[in-house]
């Protein structure tokens, strides 16, 4: 029996009915859903222990009405893979950018991020600064490009030691659904570390001209009036935004250098984009 078969019958025993259809990752992560189930099959690099203790973490109390929680509490084992079982919910619709949840996103960041430690399992490291790491090793190239973001990457400066919080580690707006509310998912990076870096996407893209500024002018002012603890009271925020979104805009050329490469095809605009931001950081 396949993967794909022993997870959907992980979620038919879970309560899953109907055909399983599974959803496609660009990594060896594999998710399937079969009706109001889905069942995820992590990556083969993560630490399972690791990720016992975030999916503890996420069906605690202290983050209920924040993530997402699972229909079981524990890591399951299937064909070799840890799994993890959660309910179905409604993502981020694709083909309407104007009606995207940027405030409801922003005030969830700020409600994770002041969630007290005390209250949950000790947690690993935030998997935010590795997974920068990881998609900078990832590009094969020496080219001008692959240089360019690896500069921009190594050239960054030094931050000064902050308050290690609750971090989600990967944010975006893919990391949302709506069931009842709208809701923080995927626990693979949960942990304790530099909130900043949830907000260094949106802050990349808003750098790079790819996200309009009245857009990241809202997600900003919902993250600040909801009291997120990440950027300081009445600072700069870029004082300590500057360096995640750097590293994100390095992250996120890089995996478009890889993507284009492995699909046989030049980078498209959005992606030069990214290059051309590396390149104004190198500058800076």
């Amino acid at each position: 029996m396949g993967l794909e078969a022993e997870l959907a019958g992980v979620a038919a025993a879970y309560g899953g009915a109907g055909e399983p259809v599974s959803h496609p990752t660009r990594t060896d992560v594999v998710v399937l859903r079969r009706g109001e189930v889905v069942v995820k099959a992590h990556s083969l690099r993560d630490d399972v222990e690791s990720l016992r203790l975030r999916l503890r973490a996420v069906a605690s109390a202290a983050v209920s009405g924040v993530m997402l929680a699972p229909l079981e509490p524990e890591v399951l084992a299937v064909a070799g893979r840890a799994v993890t079982v959660w309910p179905a919910g409604r993502p981020v619709a694709q083909d309407d950018p104007g009606a995207a949840p940027w405030e409801e996103g922003a005030r969830l960041l700020a409600r994770l991020h002041a969630v007290p430690l005390t209250l949950l399992p000790e947690l690993p490291a935030a998997g935010g600064p590795a997974r920068a790491a990881r998609a900078l090793d990832r590009m094969s190239g020496d080219g001008p490009v692959e240089q360019l973001i690896r500069r921009a990457f190594k050239e960054l400066p030094e931050t000064e030691p902050l308050p290690a919080l609750l971090t989600h580690g990967d944010w975006h707006l893919g990391q949302l659904v709506h069931r009842d509310r709208w809701l923080l998912i995927d626990v693979d990076d949960l942990g304790v570390g530099d909130p900043a870096w949830d907000l260094a996407r949106p802050a990349a893209w808003y750098a790079a001209g790819l996200l309009d500024p009245a857009v990241w002018e809202r997600f900003l002012g919902a993250y600040l009036a909801s009291g997120g603890p990440a950027l300081g009271s009445g600072e700069d925020p870029w004082r300590r935004l500057d360096v995640p979104a750097r590293a994100l805009t390095a992250q996120l050329a890089a995996v478009a250098v890889v993507n284009a490469e492995r699909e046989s095809r030049e980078l498209d605009e959005v992606e030069h984009s990214l290059v051309e931001s590396c390149n104004r950081i190198v500058r800076a």
